[in-house]
């Protein structure tokens, strides 16, 4: 009897979970990089501010879609018993349940995110931007899940590394304002 072979094996899950989450890390710390730099109103000739906007949404777009698989391929992986609820409630797992927590609080800050996003055109401007302002928390829980869950590796704590200082380096132009270069218009 020939069976047929399944679509995608269980070690699979394991790797898309894994890479799916440091790639949706790496892509949400330069969304939120560039989000700092468009809230900084850093320009240049050479770099106008609707291309860093412009930026930020599609990068937060790529980062959003990357995590939802990073969710969708934890539940499915059989491995690690995650549950529906544990990817939502935070702190329920049975399986690690702070650090899972974390992720699960990462993931419902990024929910509101999206959701004010969609909406912000029907959404006052102050209550916009004081939702947005969750972006500061839930990159660092992001950041804490990533730390307490995948970091078995030396290269991981690289792409960390890399990570908070390309985020505290945008943070420090944001703060200070340092370099920040005037547009010149003609007259």
């Amino acid at each position: 009897m020939i069976t047929a072979a399944p679509l995608i094996s269980e070690s699979s899950y394991w790797y898309l979970t894994r890479a799916s989450g440091f790639v949706s890390l790496v892509l949400f710390s330069v969304a939120f990089t560039l989000g700092l730099l468009t809230a900084g109103r850093v320009v240049s000739p050479r770099w106008p501010r609707f291309v860093t906007e412009s930026l930020h949404r599609s990068v937060s777009l790529v980062a959003v879609c990357l995590m939802v698989l990073h969710v969708v391929t934890i539940l499915l992986d059989r491995y690690v018993k995650i549950e529906l609820q544990d990817a939502f409630v935070p702190f329920v797992s049975a399986y690690l349940p702070f650090w899972v927590g974390l992720g699960a609080t990462a993931f419902d800050v990024i929910i509101v995110l999206v959701l004010t996003s969609l909406l912000r055109t029907r959404l006052n401007r102050f209550w916009w931007r004081a939702v947005h302002w969750l972006a500061y928390l839930g990159w660092p829980i992001a950041l804490g899940h990533t730390i307490g869950i995948g970091t078995d590796r030396l290269w991981v704590l690289g792409v960390v590394a890399a990570s908070v200082l390309m985020v505290l380096t945008a943070g420090v132009y944001r703060v200070t304002g340092w370099r920040r270069v005037a547009v010149r218009r003609p007259l």
